[in-house]
């Protein structure tokens, strides 16, 4: 084995066992949440690491609304499906994750070895759309887990009137909704009995 190469290569720090349970193995969706309030430096923290992680092309289309006056929530409330509409009550804030139609805007700014890809994608509405909601996706995993690394439990759901919440909090149209998500801390009872996993028999393959 040649050693010298071997000494060369970078290794990463591995995430401890404590890391991985708050992030992954001991995570759960919250469905009741404490009176504990969430601050607004706790939510920027959210953002900032959510941020980072890869998306095409790096064109970050996710935004994201923080629900947390008591009319702004009694206005959300009321498009949430009758089952979701009490957890999102009590939960001390509410996000709102929306994908930008206009992402391509910034594409000169976060891409700027291909500052011509604005264009290309302002032209091709169908691709914008695909490309977006795509990215935007995974943007959702991510603000998800940075939830859980700020020590604050989330509770997303997707029983919702999406075009109603779009015709009241993004009224120019620009922003089209794609996930709410309830954030604080875990109240009485908040779990659910945890459903079984796919082995890795069911979902890996080697090739």
């Amino acid at each position: 084995m040649n050693t010298e190469a071997e000494a060369s290569v970078t290794r990463l720090p591995r995430l401890d066992e404590a890391g991985r349970a708050l992030l992954f193995t001991e995570a759960r969706t919250a469905n009741t949440f404490a009176a504990t309030p969430v601050t607004d430096a706790e939510l920027s923290a959210v953002w900032e690491l959510a941020k980072w992680p890869p998306t095409a092309a790096n064109t970050q289309p996710l935004r994201v609304l923080y629900v947390r006056t008591p009319e702004a929530k009694e206005r959300l409330v009321s498009f949430m499906n009758e089952g979701n509409r009490a957890k999102t009550a009590a939960a001390p804030v509410t996000a709102v994750l929306a994908v930008d139609t206009d992402f391509h805007e910034h594409v000169p700014e976060i891409f700027p070895i291909n500052p011509a890809l604005r264009d290309v994608l302002a032209d091709a509405p169908q691709m914008r759309d695909g490309m977006g909601r795509f990215s935007a996706g995974l943007q959702i995993g991510y603000f998800l887990l940075a939830v859980r690394a700020e020590g604050l439990v989330a509770g997303p759901m997707a029983g919702f009137d999406g075009e109603a919440i779009d015709k009241e909090f993004f009224p120019d149209g620009r922003f089209k909704s794609l996930l709410v998500v309830n954030i604080g801390h875990p109240g009485e009872n908040p779990w659910f009995p945890r459903l079984p996993r796919l082995s890795h028999d069911d979902t890996v393959v080697w090739a």
